[in-house]
């Protein structure tokens, strides 16, 4: 338990040092929203509509593992604010953090409840029965898993980087979870998994992206005040640890990472069955080539296997000033440019007026 705890504090250490941040104009800058949902692990945020415009709603499901704001980090960098300017209702499903009495949520609550929650909530508040979902990184990989459990729901499925098929070749866990011992061994010392532990582990993985890389992006951005700024606000939500359940790390590791259960098609959700053939929803791919956590390899087997009828495929070919080439996507000056325009008019013309 002592290392544990040491975990622990250094989470709280590096919350105390975002807030330092923020008192230095480094904090995010939020659009104004209401909470629609509160549970224990999950909040759902609503955000208004642009004038006169009651667009289809968009649910977007982050990544479990930093805060939701990477979604909405300042004016020019924020999703939330590019779809409310573009018409659309989104909604943002802000995962909290665990409490000891959360230790046991999984898949179930993660990938099922919490998402199906959070689209009831929005039924009930828009009048619309099934939404676009929109998931990034692993939350991308909860999206699909959503999608997969209640096909009926999802009036639309894009996904951002995120892993949906794994194995020893494929993306940098890959051979790192395949040479560990079982998760379930590993977290003897833990109760839920600290932050900084997850960072240890990417650290790792790929010392290169979680390291050099983020120097060598600050140097690039420099010259530009935009791009610094937004490089410096990245580097600010780093330090915003959200611990994972110990059942939801395992789970991950176990089921996905190792055992590639989706993709193979014999992973359990409770009591239901998740498989690519059961994604019947229009699907839009967003891949960066370059990508070592959700590389091609990663995404594209998925994107041929699902029953969907209607695909798309978009490249991200990278930004600077973005610290993390795998949240540019989400926050960098080419992606608001570019990728952000065509993935706003594919969601008009799958879930509204083209």
């Amino acid at each position: 338990m002592f290392i544990g705890t040491l975990y622990q504090q250094t989470d709280q250490f590096r919350r105390q040092l975002g807030g330092a941040l923020d008192t230095v104009g480094l904090g995010p800058l939020a659009t104004p929203s209401r909470t629609l949902v509160a549970e224990p692990c999950g909040t759902l945020k609503a955000y208004p509509s642009a004038p006169g415009d009651a667009g289809p709603p968009v649910l977007l499901i982050p990544a479990p593992i930093k805060r939701a704001y990477i979604w909405d980090l300042a004016p020019g960098a924020s999703v939330v604010s590019r779809l409310i300017g573009a018409g659309l209702r989104p909604y943002l499903l802000q995962w909290e953090p665990p409490g000891e009495t959360e230790r046991g949520f999984g898949l179930t609550d993660y990938a099922d409840r919490l998402v199906r929650h959070g689209v009831d909530a929005i039924a009930a508040d828009t009048g619309h029965p099934s939404v676009a979902l929109a998931g990034h990184s692993l939350g991308g990989t909860l999206a699909a898993l959503f999608a997969a459990l209640y096909p009926e729901r999802v009036k639309g499925l894009i996904l951002l980087g995120a892993p949906l098929h794994f194995g020893r070749g494929v993306g940098i866990f890959g051979a790192l979870v395949a040479g560990a011992p079982p998760a379930r061994q590993l977290m003897t010392a833990f109760g839920n998994v600290p932050g900084s532990v997850l960072n240890e582990i990417c650290g790792l993985a790929a010392p290169v992206t979680f390291g050099w890389a983020r120097w060598l992006d600050l140097l690039g951005s420099l010259a530009d005040p935009r791009q610094l700024r937004t490089h410096l606000l990245v580097e600010r939500w780093t330090l915003d640890e959200l611990a994972l359940p110990q059942r939801l790390f395992e789970e991950v590791v176990e089921l996905l990472y190792r055992e590639d259960r989706f993709m193979r098609g014999t992973l359990r959700i409770g009591d239901k069955s998740a498989r690519p053939d059961q994604v019947t929803a229009p699907l839009l791919s967003v891949v960066d080539r370059r990508c070592v956590i959700a590389p091609p390899a990663a995404v594209t087997p998925f994107h041929r296997a699902v029953a969907s009828t209607d695909k798309g495929l978009l490249w991200y070919d990278g930004d600077t000033g973005v610290a993390f080439q795998h949240v540019g996507m989400l926050v960098g000056r080419n992606a608001h440019q570019r990728l952000w325009p065509a993935i706003i008019r594919w969601v008009w013309a799958h879930t509204g007026r083209a």
